[in-house]
């Protein structure tokens, strides 16, 4: 029964809440583990905006922050996805669950291996099918967007957005210096370029292209000169800044994927009931 599979997803962004809206809509029992504050640009699609808000709802599915392993068990039994503090995985041990996302999203391992739990599948760059994970799924926007990779590696991160009406680098809003982040727009709001988007210490962070803002960071977030702290998308649709996006469904459905053929594997090797009397 896919009820009874527990999945723990490290990361609560906007393209790891593609992978965890999938699991839960299939019935697994879905939890999330995140820092405390999370630098989540698309907050309004990401189960990650739990830490600032405690209760978020994602396309009819629930996340709820919780402190301890003990307060997620009874939000997972309403039908809810736990959202909890927890840097350092120590929940894996203690939950032990039958599959683990990397869905950190680092282009890097962070320190997920093979052996932490029975289906342990990567997202993106920094991950080796068949060494520290059991599969990757692909996160490079294109032909194998989304594909599950059994042996070997995800394409390498080349740095640069994807392009949105031929826009790449210029969707992207950084901070000018290092600080605290205010936002003067919210998610959602017309751009017009060189409007003022947020101030870091009194420093504007200014748009360089028409469109709606589809993602900022969280006021009160602490930035460095040169981070990502928001985006505009230049197609102008309001409604994108409040759905998950193509590209998280299609890695949702490799992480869906990778996991339901991987258990079913475990299964088929397996001796059936009577073999070897």
């Amino acid at each position: 029964m896919l009820e009874e599979i527990k999945v723990l997803v490290r990361g609560g962004g906007d393209l790891a809440s593609g992978v965890i809206h999938r699991l839960h809509r299939v019935g697994f029992r879905v939890m999330v583990i995140e820092l405390a504050q999370p630098t989540v640009i698309r907050r309004a699609v990401a189960f990650a905006a739990a830490m600032f808000e405690d209760v978020v709802e994602i396309e009819g599915v629930v996340g709820r922050r919780v402190d301890s392993l003990e307060q997620a068990l009874p939000v997972l039994t309403v039908g809810e996805v736990p959202v909890m503090v927890d840097p350092l995985g120590e929940t894996i041990s203690r939950w032990g669950p039958d599959a683990l996302v990397d869905a950190i999203l680092a282009k890097r391992n962070l320190g997920t291996t093979i052996n932490d739990a029975p289906i342990v599948v990567g997202l993106g760059p920094g991950f080796v099918a068949g060494v520290d994970v059991h599969a990757v799924v692909e996160t490079k926007r294109g032909h194998y967007l989304g594909r599950v990779i059994l042996e070997g590696s995800a394409v390498p991160d080349t740095g640069i957005p994807g392009e949105v009406l031929g826009h790449t680098v210029e969707r992207v809003l950084r901070a000018p210096r290092s600080g605290i982040l205010q936002g003067t727009k919210r998610i959602g709001d017309e751009v017009i370029a060189s409007e003022i988007m947020a101030r870091i210490d009194g420093e504007s962070v200014i748009a360089k292209i028409d469109g709606v803002l589809r993602g900022l960071l969280a006021d009160g977030l602490g930035v460095t000169k040169g981070m990502k702290v928001g985006d505009v998308d230049p197609r102008g649709i309001r409604d994108h800044c409040f759905s998950i996006s193509d590209k998280a469904l299609a890695i949702g459905g490799g992480a869906l994927e990778a996991i339901l053929y991987l258990h079913r594997s475990s299964c088929e090797q397996r001796p059936s009931a009577g073999e070897g009397l």
